[in-house]
């Protein structure tokens, strides 16, 4: 096919996909960083203006260019490449997350299969989750120095054997191994394809990191309806059958690799940008645990929802297994929405307020979800999912913003930190419920979004930008 390209260890030609990520590979290296640079937003048809003089551009893989580009018809298809690659590794990770919440989705059924106690769920989430956390911020720190962009089909490989495995594991300890496989498959992935995402936003952090997530959340919504409707009535076994998601998976993100060491060859002897904070260290600390804090206020909630929520529902309630993977549904897709809008209203607002309003915000309607009706509780964990998930892209950004040139390290702490989190909070969570039961876990865990009036201490990274610009 004309345009294709040949991906070594697969023997055929992707055509279409091939092309469109090779069209533009040096083009796209002309994108600008005008936020960063202005302190504002970019105006609409930025490419049609008058190009102005530049000089060599400032390139790195964690900032694009900080000079206009020449104003010609290859920068709106350098535009539609980087959507492309973004839109990529979005749909990759829906697949990735798809696999990960396939294990919490079928816990009734597991609890059946094995006759598993409350706490022994609760160890499946913990070692799934600290699996990926324990790797997340070694992989990135690694990847900062020494990108791999083709460890991206690996890891996902990592989550196919993992599937396999749960689909067809006699004992609770093949359990454990096939859901520390797909933390391993979650630790490779999100560091580097994080990096890939903001490599090719042009400026646009907040929007491509929402892109990047919106994915990871739609397949985290997906899980539970699959799992309704595919794994409850089939069986066990039925779950190997999504490894065929997982081969796409893998043929994508080794085209997406290639075209990553592509680009990366093409700025081989280009000038680099410094990597200065616009804050002091100390400062940057403080604000660095003040974002950790609230990774684990949204995560530790979040997983008191996604791991016993559909218990609570069964218990309160009397609705089936299938129904209440339905309302586990509602609940995970309107967190992808929030994912969706919250990094573009951050690029817009500032990350700050995005952060202040999806973190408090939240809180009547946690404090009132345990005291609500049937109807009631479908539409409060609508708009807490709503609300809570918009703060995760803006608080990936903030930190990537207080600690240039450290992408990988930074998604790798804050996604494996709220990977861990979340499971240590479910193992917690777990031995609670088995001991004050179900009601009680949702009842203390409503208070959790307190811990966001830590917002204050923020730093204002607008003046920050403003005071650079000046400089």
């Amino acid at each position: 096919m004309a345009g294709a390209e040949n991906f070594p260890g697969f023997g055929i030609r992707y055509g279409p996909l091939a092309k469109l990520l090779d069209q533009t590979t040096k083009e796209v290296a002309w994108q600008p960083d005008y936020k960063a640079a202005c302190g504002k937003r970019p105006p609409r048809r930025l490419w049609e203006r008058p190009a102005k003089k530049t000089t060599e551009p400032i390139l790195t893989d964690t900032t694009a260019t900080r000079v206009a580009p020449p104003a010609t018809a290859s920068h709106a298809s350098a535009q539609a490449t980087a959507f492309t690659v973004i839109l990529a590794v979005s749909l990759c990770h829906s697949i990735n997350d798809i696999m990960q919440s396939l294990l919490s989705a079928i816990y009734p059924l597991l609890k059946d299969n094995y006759g598993l106690d409350f706490w022994q769920i609760g160890l499946l989430t913990f070692t799934f989750q600290v699996t990926a956390s324990l790797l997340q911020p070694i992989i990135g720190a690694v990847t900062d120095k020494r990108p791999m962009p083709y460890s991206l089909p690996w890891g996902m490989a990592s989550s196919l054997i993992g599937l396999v495995v749960l689909a067809y594991a006699g004992h609770y300890y093949l359990l454990l191994i096939g859901a520390s496989l797909i933390g391993i498959g979650s630790a490779i992935f999100h560091p580097e394809s994080s990096r890939i995402a903001r490599f090719a936003s042009g400026g646009r952090f907040g929007l491509a990191q929402s892109l990047f997530q919106v994915g990871g959340n739609f397949g985290q919504s997906m899980g539970p309806l699959l799992a309704a409707f595919i794994v409850v009535p089939f069986g066990q076994t039925s779950i190997a059958w999504f490894a065929v998601g997982s081969l796409i998976g893998i043929v994508i993100l080794w085209q997406v690799g290639g075209w990553y060491s592509r680009l990366r060859a093409t700025q081989a002897n280009r000038k680099t940008a410094s990597f200065v904070s616009p804050f002091p260290r100390r400062k940057v600390m403080g604000a660095l645990l003040v974002l950790t804090l609230l990774v684990l206020t949204k995560n530790a909630y979040i997983s008191s929802l996604a791991s016993y929520y559909t218990f609570y529902s069964m218990h309160k309630f009397g609705v089936s297994v299938q129904m209440s993977q339905v309302m586990l549904f509602l609940f995970l897709g309107a967190s992808a929405l929030g994912i969706l809008l919250g990094g573009p209203f951050g690029d817009r607002y500032g990350q700050k307020a995005m952060i202040w309003f999806s973190i408090v915000g939240v809180l009547p309607f946690t404090l009132a979800l345990p005291y609500a009706n049937f109807e009631w509780t479908m539409v409060l964990t609508v708009l807490i999912g709503l609300i809570l998930s918009s703060a995760f892209s803006n608080i990936v950004v903030f930190a990537q913003e207080l600690v240039p040139g450290r992408v990988g390290m930074i998604a790798g702490i804050f996604f494996g930190f709220a990977f861990g989190m979340g499971g240590i909070a479910a193992a917690v969570l777990g031995v609670v419920a088995d001991m004050k039961g179900i009601d009680f876990v949702f009842q203390i865990c409503s208070y959790l979004p307190l811990l966001g009036l830590l917002t204050v201490f923020l730093p204002n990274m607008k003046e920050a930008r403003k005071a650079k610009a000046i400089a």
